[in-house]
């Protein structure tokens, strides 16, 4: 478990209500995850866990309730502002890496910074080499396997010190050792930076990981 820190969190839910016409798929759900510390959220498909994570990562904005990147309300802001604000606050990993297949690893890394109007090629390569790929910076997506690829995509979540990373099933495509190794540096390299990082997994190996583990059922936060 990180150490107590002053800081505000990473990241916040206050009382996120959700819906859809008629239909309720979050009732009320709070939650904070601290800079540095490590958060799992399980649970069945259908129980709200991807709208909670569009939500937490600002791609919508809940009917009730507050969100908080690092101190800034967020969910009140339009679109556009939100998008710039996401590209500097978060570092947000899929199951599927996403990377651009027209770009070299280094390129891929870059994209949050340029995106986010700071590109930084010396962290890029720091970040390749940290996961292991440093040597292959001007290689191209389609030589790597699966588990390097989501390594690239790991580095890239992390190129401009988000102060969250929200990992949506991000060992869900891999084989059980590119699992380990990416779960691993995930975590390793979120508390290194003192990222807070909440990940949607059905995983049990990877939520042991965490420091605590949410489970989200019919639009419900209990804590497990």
């Amino acid at each position: 478990m990180p150490a107590v820190s002053a800081a505000p969190p990473a990241l916040e839910a206050r009382h996120v209500v959700q819906r859809y016409g008629s239909a309720t798929i979050l009732h009320g759900v709070s939650l904070t995850v601290a800079p540095g510390e490590v958060v799992a959220v399980s649970g069945p498909s259908g129980s709200g866990k991807s709208t909670l994570l569009h939500l937490l990562g600002g791609l919508d904005a809940p009917t009730e309730g507050e969100v908080w990147w690092a101190g800034e309300r967020v969910d009140t802001l339009d679109t556009q502002t939100r998008s710039r604000r996401r590209a500097g606050r978060l570092g947000l990993v899929f199951q599927h890496h996403y990377l651009l297949e027209d770009l070299t690893l280094q390129q891929n890394v870059l994209v949050p910074g340029m995106l986010a109007g700071s590109p930084d090629a010396g962290r890029a390569q720091q970040l390749l080499d940290r996961v292991g790929l440093g040597h292959r910076a001007a290689d191209f997506p389609g030589v790597l396997s699966g588990g390097e690829r989501q390594r690239v995509a790991l580095a890239r979540a992390l190129a401009v010190r988000p102060a969250a990373v929200l990992a949506d099933e991000p060992t869900g495509s891999l084989d059980r050792a590119g699992a380990e190794r990416v779960a691993e540096l995930l975590i390793e390299l979120a508390r290194a930076e003192g990222a807070g990082v909440l990940l949607v997994t059905h995983d049990e190996r990877l939520a042991a990981r965490a420091d605590r583990t949410l489970h989200l059922l019919d639009g419900r936060l209990g804590e497990g």
